[in-house]
């Protein structure tokens, strides 16, 4: 199908927001919302598009970049867990900033290709023996669902275990991974290799999983949806003995030395299981490709067997000569791939289906099924996202359907077992109103979803707002959904500014308050008042911007105000903004009833623009404006906070009032030429620091 360069423009901006989003979801918040297969596609899309329009290339799209789980102060807020001190309520793990310190990797950790296709497995295996000109040797690994660590050992001796991060800086984590007992604090002084860095993943069994959960449903918790949460969950825990309570376990996979060494991956992971490093007992040596596909399809059917979490196989090329020979891309090794094997499966009856309306006034079907055991646990609901995927799926109440989760996390109907339909299975009808409210439905053409307009008086809207604008990554005020059902009910909440006007009698008369209660809800509405202004536009709930979105706004507009009274050309000047944004941005201020919003939240004291950077030490970049890219001597945060606190403003992307590119190693072309053509004056790191002296 062809595409004009319009669309294409469009189509890519909209793909890097999804794939950004699905990024943040995946690694920060530990929540994915989609299966690995749904983001891989919008990944290969995306690049097929930028191969197809050069012109429309970004070394910030998603294609050129590691997804990042950084913690500290990064753009994607943060995901730090603690134990509440609320004791009034069930414990629950809270987020906190800046408690881990970062530390950049020595060398970049990169990510891997992909591929669902054996075809594609063998079109990887023809490229590299063409480019190397003889037959190559792979060695295979069980892919492991954790979350990635990197060891640094200096003289025998663990000096730092560093969390991926963005590929180039990560979390020390060191003292957590410690506390697994799975790493060898030193190794035999005798080793031939005495510096070096070891990489792995951190993983909790299926064993460890269940006990966890059923503690926290004991304690009236929320449950880790599967063990990948779980473990990325307990590794960023500020208390590190409550790590130890984990389960957490380790496989290694790779050693990096700053000299070569091992002629070959096996002989490096066989020097590693020597000195007492976990390395997997299920790895093979395999000579060709067919005999690849002859393991994938063993551990396809043994996995289940298992007691850790797999989604697949990485394949390697076995000699190190060949690997460097293969190199790198500024992504991943073109010396290894990864096959992902597809979601389990299972098959069962569909009983009925409810029709829930979001915050957003977007209404999802939710099919109820038959309780089926799925991937280690009873599944009884799945979404069906559409009324457009409810007539793809062509499905009926009562037919038997395939249901999978998507990354092992929420359950969806893929597909219907026609020949097992009953005569007396029913079309389902789409609502035609809002099952809350009663307002007629409507349906953007461009949109798969259908909308409840009346925002401003369906109750499950309403709610949904306060629950949002309230949500730790959000205001962060002590405040659950059940409370927020009962201001509701009893007239306390009708809009997000009534949260201030609460009193203590009022809340006294709540089901289950007491004084302690009132005084910490009193304290963190108090607290909420110190909120940056990038989080309290996320607070607001703007249909489209998310917490990437609004710290970029934030950054680029400084206060509610410019952004208010942006055009859409302005918005769309802003880098990662595009069509879709700029419309909900330009709508959701049209609005009376939210213009009087802000301005209510202004007079109690939320904060409603970006403050002076506190510690300032000097004036020296006041009134300049830089975009920092490539990679430095320190890091890329490092360089932004050091524009702060001289008083320049960092922003995303190279444009008119960009006064400096600080250009670094290894930065992408695209912002290079912009900022020649553009006439904006590129400087090294080192005339950066001769500016701030």
């Amino acid at each position: 199908m062809k595409i004009s360069k319009e669309q294409a423009k469009y189509r890519i901006s909209f793909l890097r927001d999804e794939i950004n989003k699905h990024n943040r979801r995946y690694y920060i918040d530990n929540q994915p919302s989609v299966s690995d297969f749904e983001f891989d596609l919008l990944m290969q899309e995306l690049q097929t598009l930028e191969l197809k329009f050069p012109q429309f290339s970004s070394e910030d799209s998603p294609t050129k970049k590691v997804g990042s789980d950084l913690t500290s102060s990064s753009e994607y807020g943060t995901s730090e867990l603690v134990k509440s001190v609320n004791t009034d309520r069930p414990q629950e793990e809270t987020p906190l900033s800046n408690l881990f310190r970062q530390i950049a990797h020595k060398y970049p950790m990169l990510s891997l290709s992909n591929t669902y296709d054996k075809e594609e497995l063998i079109s990887f295996n023809e490229k590299v023996e063409r480019i190397l000109g003889s037959k190559a040797e792979y060695v295979c690994e069980l892919k492991i669902d954790g979350t990635a660590i990197s060891l640094s050992y200096k003289n025998c001796r663990l000096v730092s275990a560093v969390t991926r991060g963005d590929g180039t800086v990560g979390d020390d984590v060191t003292e957590n991974v410690k506390m697994t007992g799975a790493v060898p604090l030193e190794i035999p002084i005798s080793s031939p290799v005495r510096n070096f860095e070891i990489r792995g993943e951190i993983y909790m069994p299926w064993d460890s999983f269940d006990l966890i959960n059923q503690k926290r449903e004991a304690n009236e918790e929320q449950l880790f949806a599967n063990p990948r949460n779980a473990a990325a969950g307990s590794l960023k825990l500020v208390d590190s003995s409550e790590v130890a309570s984990r389960g957490l376990k380790l496989i290694l996979y790779s050693i990096i030395t700053d000299s070569p060494f091992f002629q070959s991956h096996l002989a490096s992971l066989q020097w590693a299981k020597d000195c007492g490093f976990p390395v997997s007992e299920h790895t093979s040596l395999c000579s060709s490709i067919v005999d690849v596909i002859k393991y994938l399809e063993k551990w396809d059917l043994k996995r289940k067997e298992l007691n850790f979490p797999t989604d697949g196989v990485v394949i390697k090329v076995n000699n190190i000569d060949y690997q460097n020979a293969l190199g790198i891309t500024s992504k991943f090794p073109r010396w290894a791939t990864a096959f992902k094997f597809k979601a389990e499966q299972a098959l069962t009856r569909l009983l009925s289906i409810d029709y829930q309306v979001g915050r957003t006034g977007a209404v999802t079907p939710v099919a109820n099924l038959e309780p089926v055991i799925l991937s280690g646990s009873t599944v009884r609901r799945a979404s069906l996202h559409s009324s457009e995927q409810m007539k793809i799926l062509d499905i009926h109440i009562g037919d038997m359907v395939f249901v999978e989760k998507g990354g092992e996390i929420i359950p969806k109907i893929t597909g219907v077992e026609i020949s097992q339909r009953d005569n007396s299975a029913i079309t389902p009808q789409f609502p035609e109103n809002c099952p809350d409210c009663g307002a007629e439905l409507f349906k953007d053409s461009e949109e798969a979803k259908h909308f409840c307009p009346n925002s401003e008086q369906c109750p499950t809207q309403i709610k949904g707002r306060f629950l949002h604008f309230s949500g730790r990554k959000a205001m962060n005020i002590l405040i659950g959904e059940a409370t927020i059902e009962q201001m509701y009910r009893l007239g306390y909440l009708k809009r997000l500014p009534d949260l201030y006007k609460i009193d203590k009698d009022q809340l006294l008369k709540l089901e289950g308050w007491k004084e302690r209660s009132a005084d910490r809800f009193a304290e963190s509405l108090r607290a909420s008042l110190k909120t940056p202004f990038y989080k309290v536009l996320y607070a607001l709930g703007i249909r489209y911007v998310g917490e990437t979105t609004a710290k970029i706004l934030a950054n680029h507009f400084s206060n509610i105000d410019n952004i208010s009274r942006a055009s859409k050309e302005e918005l769309l000047s802003v880098g990662d903004i595009g069509d879709i944004v700029a419309d909900s941005i330009l709508n959701y201020f049209s609005k009376e009833t939210n213009i009087s919003t802000i301005e209510e939240f202004r007079e109690i004291g939320v904060k409603m623009s970006n403050e002076e950077i506190q510690n300032l030490v000097s004036e020296r970049l006041k009134g300049m404006s830089f975009v920092v890219s490539g990679n430095f001597s320190v890091s890329r945060e490092e360089l932004k906070h050091l524009i702060e606190i001289n008083s320049g403003k960092n922003i995303s992307s190279v444009s008119s009032i960009t006064t400096y590119l600080i250009a670094g190693e290894r930065m992408g072309p695209s912002k290079l030429e912009k900022a020649k053509k553009l006439g904006v004056t590129i400087i090294t790191e080192e005339d950066f620091f001769k500016l701030i002296k």
